[in-house]
């Protein structure tokens, strides 16, 4: 049985790729990859001879079947795509789930990761996070897509064409609060990378007078309301337990709670009542 090498590639600079993968890619008996002619020059780098095979978003359903078969002959393979870690906003995800499904090892290999570079230098909040992948272009999904990073309790990060990037960041500050911080990573790893921070007004701005080139990465704060929010209803819980270890009624606990945190009452006995359903079922 063969195995499924997930490689990690450089996003810009060729000094970041890892011994590992490189050793990898010298190793491995063909290279499936987004861009073939991308992939030689980083193949050639590593010393690899093993035949490149382009795999990508309008072949990867019709190759999957012939990959199949290469594993089961005991071949073992390297993904890659054009730029960072495999499948993030890329294809290969159809071909990864065959190989596990049909038993196959999958590798990955880590390295590089526009995802994580912009995070850790945008400043904003790392400990949690989710990504988004490319915007919704239109409609519903579009409206739902601001949303969900409007409401995010966690920070968002994104890609978007440079293109498009003025235009997406107008939307997130109308969306989002003019004042929402933010982070624009651009060219990352490159000679012209460029991290700029500020408010999503301040950022669309810069980048409306300053047309944006190459890669983009884009890094938005959690809405802190709803951090305070959540903060808020974590302290209210543990106080509400408290109270009713101490024996306190539910009605004096939900007053008691209200008054310290200064919490709408309604919202306390509500907390209050659902402690009370979990113990009982309990």
């Amino acid at each position: 049985m063969g195995t499924l090498y997930l490689v990690s590639t450089p996003i810009g600079n060729l000094g970041d790729i890892s011994p590992r993968a490189e050793e990898t890619l010298r190793s491995v008996d063909r290279i499936l990859t987004e861009d073939t002619r991308r992939s030689r020059l980083l193949a050639q780098k590593a010393g690899s001879k093993a035949p490149l095979v382009s795999l990508h978003a309008h072949n990867e359903r019709e190759r999957s079947k012939r990959i199949l078969s290469w594993l089961s002959n005991g071949e073992d393979l390297a993904l890659l795509s054009d730029a960072g870690t495999p499948l993030v906003s890329d294809p290969g995800g159809r071909t990864v789930a065959g190989a596990i499904e049909s038993g196959h090892r999958v590798v990955p290999i880590p390295g590089p990761s526009a995802v994580l570079s912009a995070l850790i230098a945008s400043g904003l909040p790392s400990e949690r996070f989710a990504f988004l992948g490319f915007p919704e272009r239109k409609g519903n999904k579009r409206k739902a897509f601001f949303e969900r990073v409007a409401l995010s309790n966690e920070t968002v990060v994104l890609f978007e064409s440079p293109r498009r990037l003025v235009v997406l960041l107008d939307e997130l500050a109308e969306k989002c609060g003019h004042d929402r911080q933010g982070a624009v990573a651009r060219e990352l790893t490159k000679v012209h990378e460029e991290i700029m921070r500020g408010t999503l007004t301040e950022l669309a701005a810069h980048y409306r007078e300053s047309v944006p080139k190459g890669e983009v990465t884009l890094v938005i704060a959690p809405n802190e309301q709803i951090l305070d929010e959540a903060a808020q209803a974590v302290e209210a819980r543990a106080l509400c337990n408290d109270l009713l270890d101490r024996g306190m009624k539910p009605s004096e606990v939900a007053k008691e709670v209200a008054e310290s945190l200064a919490l709408a009452r309604n919202e306390a006995y509500r907390i209050v009542h659902e402690l009370q359903r979990s113990r009982n079922s309990g």
